[in-house]
């Protein structure tokens, strides 16, 4: 795991340093909050519904046992006692005070993180598959190269001021955990004549405007990736609009020069700018890989993991929906659910992390991922040890045993934080989880993903789940839209919207009818939701939202 070089400690205590001063200013009136405003952002500071909102950095999703100790001592210390996970891999505390949030910036200097260009017209936190460097079917760890994009992004003198946020993507899988083609650049590590290289999208992102990325090279040589990075993000400082916000993304840029127009300007760049780099970004990605290192790994017979799943039903469960292939036979990677029924999805209480550093340290090589599902994943366990780990899971709550499954719902803060929010979606996501579990069906519907947005900003993901909610405000009244058929996988599709939408009483049962008709129509029980979805069209389910509520009318 990257640690910071010397130059990495004194650049985030001057920033540290630099927003303490800020913020003594706009206490004592010095700076108004509009002067202040462009600072905190700067600094991943929000003023949202009811407080400030601060989101803290958790580059390509990777934790150290000690940094996530030191984000429940804050989130106790500073907040209300937990902190939300979000589909950034990032972390965000939502009650701080404005006198403490130095203190806060300090502790988490203390621990090698901050809060840098998590908001802003900027490249934002790289993200990155949470099973990155363990999974059985990756190509290469893309982390050391989500590092290097990091240390050339941050700072960044031309690209601080873009038309719009920046946001990067990159798997090392062929199977996309990582969402590449819904960013603004999406980057897939591929072979070519035995070479490492990269597959570039641009123009993806969700939004008022949904759109998939297209492809911009079908390979990239390995050692020009940050000079292309720097082509096409140059190339967009220059040919985005900045006449109006909603359009400034660099999706509508693609869209209106078009994708050839656009990969020609930005090969022309690229041809102009590559040779300033000579190799001196090479050199630091050697150094970064070196910090990736796998762990010793610790070999252990797994005879007492295959005898807990013959006698114990619970840990059976748990193990079979909640456990990926490692690319160690005797080791698994664990997805920790974030999304007990009825709890908020991505919120984890102080002491819940707490056990999860307790946990990593003793048993995971000291290493855990956010995932951008808003869950936990400790990417590296002896399956030897898995059924202590469960046990003390369980008593904190944590072992749930629902990835994958209808409950285990992306949902943004909504009305309930967000100042953007027009519609709720936490309480609709609570809802759902436990209205399944009350009628038996969660495990009989199998793989669901259900991802739910409170405005068009769609930071909940909804056009890309197989269900996708969307809260608007109609005249006052939250309606919710449902989307179908959306995917977040190699074959990113956006969701197509199935009708007019549903008052907030009406969405539960709504979600029902869809379900049960996939129930009745699904060709085996093999056959999942959204391959159903595929073979039967979107019909059938539009016929069982919208004709079973004419009939009753």
């Amino acid at each position: 795991m990257y640690k910071y070089s010397d130059f990495d400690e004194a650049f985030v205590r001057e920033r540290a340093a630099q927003f303490r001063g800020q913020v003594e200013r706009r206490l004592s009136g010095a700076l108004t909050e509009d002067e202040f405003r462009p600072l905190r952002l700067m600094n991943g500071l929000y003023l949202q519904l009811h407080a400030y909102m601060l989101r803290v950095a958790i580059p390509y999703g990777t934790l150290r046992a000690d940094q996530m100790r030191q984000l429940a001592h804050i989130a106790e210390t500073w907040d209300k006692g937990y902190g939300h996970f979000t589909t950034r891999q990032n972390i965000q505390f939502n009650w701080p005070k404005l006198t403490d949030v130095p203190d806060i910036i300090d502790a988490l200097a203390d621990v090698q993180m901050h809060a840098i260009q998590t908001s802003g017209n900027t490249i934002r936190n790289v993200t990155t598959d949470a099973f990155a460097g363990a999974a059985a079917d990756e190509i290469a760890d893309p982390r050391p190269v989500a590092e290097l994009i990091r240390q050339w992004s941050t700072d960044h003198a031309e690209f601080q001021f873009l038309p719009r946020k920046f946001k990067i993507a990159i798997t090392g899988s062929a199977d996309d955990r990582a969402v590449i083609r819904a960013h603004d650049v999406g980057l897939q590590i591929v072979e070519k004549d035995g070479e490492t290289g990269f597959r570039v999208f641009v123009g993806g992102g969700l939004g008022r405007t949904p759109m998939v990325g297209q492809e911009l090279r079908a390979f990239l040589p390995k050692a020009d990736l940050l000079p292309y990075l720097e082509a096409i993000v140059s190339t967009y400082n220059l040919m985005g609009r900045r006449d109006n916000k909603y359009k400034a993304r660099i999706k509508i840029t693609v869209f209106e020069n078009g994708i050839d127009a656009f990969r020609a300007a930005t090969e022309e760049e690229f041809a102009r700018i590559r040779p300033s780099f000579e190799g001196v970004d090479q050199a630091m990605l050697r150094e970064i890989e070196a910090q990736f290192a796998l762990p010793d790994f610790e070999a252990a017979p797994v005879e007492f993991y295959e005898r807990a799943l013959e006698v114990d039903p619970l840990f059976r469960s748990w193990a079979s929906q909640n456990l990926t292939a490692h690319r160690r036979a005797d080791h698994a990677i664990v997805t920790v659910s974030l999304k007990a029924h009825g709890e908020t999805p991505g919120d984890a209480s102080a002491e819940q992390m707490r056990v999860l550093a307790e946990i990593a340290e003793r048993y995971g090589y000291g290493e855990l991922r956010i995932s951008h599902e808003q869950n936990v994943v400790l990417p590296h366990l002896r399956k030897a040890d898995l059924p202590a780990v469960h046990a003390q899971l369980l008593r904190a709550g944590l072992a749930t045993a629902n990835v994958g499954l209808l409950s285990d719902i992306i949902a943004c803060p909504g009305m309930d934080y967000c100042a953007l929010a027009t519609a709720r979606s936490i309480p609709v996501a609570q809802e759902l989880a436990t209205h399944f579990r009350k009628i038996g069906l969660e495990e009989e519907i199998g793989a669901l993903k259900i991802k739910i947005s409170g405005c068009i900003n769609a930071c909940g993901h909804h056009h890309v789940g197989h269900i996708g909610i969307l809260g608007l405000d109609r005249a006052g009244v939250e309606n919710y839209q449902i989307t179908l058929g959306g995917d977040a996988g190699p074959a990113t599709t956006i969701g197509e919207r199935a009708g007019p939408g549903f008052a907030y009483d009406e969405v539960v049962p709504a979600i029902e009818r869809i379900l049960r008709a996939y129930l009745a129509l699904r060709a085996d029980r093999a056959e999942s939701f959204i391959e159903a979805f595929r073979r039967l069209g979107p019909a059938p389910f539009k016929e069982a939202l919208y004709g079973e509520a004419r009939d009753a009318a």
